[in-house]
């Protein structure tokens, strides 16, 4: 009997949790991606396996999904995750050859991220209402973010344990459960201090070693820490499409543009590979380059 569909994404998710330690976050975007390839073959009419999907099936899928996603970092980022689909059903050995092997990417020109100069996060951080209950946290949140380079999702699962007050550095769970140890300022430090306080106040607390918690005392979600932003960012006057990822490009930005050595800021961000990291260097030149414009005299 032919693999179907159903079984193979069971099949996918396990080998995406247990032997990629993916977290469930990524592990639903590649399953997603690949369910757009079934759903394609749905709509098309045709009946047919994973196992018996050809190159010429993926091409047609391509043009089916670019005349309604005309954007090509989604169109290269699906295409990723039905490649991972191909290359882990071609390990199992269900198939003797993988059809997305040939399959090039849409070319993508270098997007380079939002970023914040430090007298926009300044102004960010002064629009914190420190005399309501949630004001210390907030301030906490913020000069962690920045202070440490930190994903939202790492910010959120920061624990009490993590904190190394007298070595000043904090462990990070990152991507795949791997972790890191990442410098904390002082200032960080500080503030995450005067919130312990408040903290302290809470009448239920859920998690114990969890930092960062709402009003009932359970852990914040991402979209709440989202949404702090947001706000805040609105209040001080910034019209930059910003989030909390923001802030993590803030600080690799202004760490290289300072001097940092690039290998350093990969280790402090935790990206696998150094290319990731480059992106910043990007940023860089493109500042030195207005710089120049601005003002050498032969400009």
């Amino acid at each position: 009997m032919s693999l179907t569909w159903k079984q193979s994404f069971r099949n996918f998710e396990t080998y995406l949790r247990l032997e990629k330690s993916l977290s469930d976050n990524s592990i639903e975007a590649y399953l997603s991606d690949v369910i757009k390839l079934e759903n394609y073959f749905i709509e098309a009419g045709i009946d047919i396996s994973p196992v018996i999907v050809t190159y010429p099936d993926l091409k047609a899928f391509l043009v089916w999904y670019a005349d309604t996603n005309k954007n090509t970092r989604t169109q290269s980022r699906v295409l990723s995750g039905i490649r991972a689909f191909f290359r882990f059903l071609l390990i199992e050995g269900e198939i003797e050859e993988n059809p997305a092997s040939l399959i090039e990417s849409p070319k993508i020109g270098l997007k380079l991220p939002e970023v914040l100069s430090v007298e926009e996060i300044d102004r960010i951080i002064e629009k914190i209402d420190l005399s309501r209950p949630e004001g210390h946290r907030n301030k906490a949140i913020i000069e962690t973010l920045y202070g440490c380079g930190l994903r939202v999702s790492e910010l959120v699962n920061l624990r009490l344990t993590d904190i190394h007050y007298k070595e000043e550095f904090v462990v990070v769970t990152g991507k795949g459960n791997k972790q890191r140890l990442v410098p904390v300022s002082q200032k960080a430090l500080k503030e995450i201090d005067i919130y312990k306080q408040d903290r302290n106040h809470l009448t239920v607390i859920t998690d114990q070693n969890i930092l960062f918690l709402n009003r009932r005392g359970r852990q914040l979600t991402r979209a709440m820490i989202f949404t702090i932003i947001k706000d805040l960012a609105a209040k001080a006057g910034i019209k930059k499409n910003i989030h909390p990822h923001t802030f993590r490009h803030s600080f690799a930005t202004h760490m290289i543009e300072a001097g940092a050595d690039l290998r350093a800021v990969q280790e402090m961000l935790g990206h696998e590979s150094i290319l990731t990291t480059e992106i910043y260097t990007h940023i860089d030149r493109s500042y030195l380059r207005d710089t120049l414009i601005m003002f050498h005299p032969r400009s």
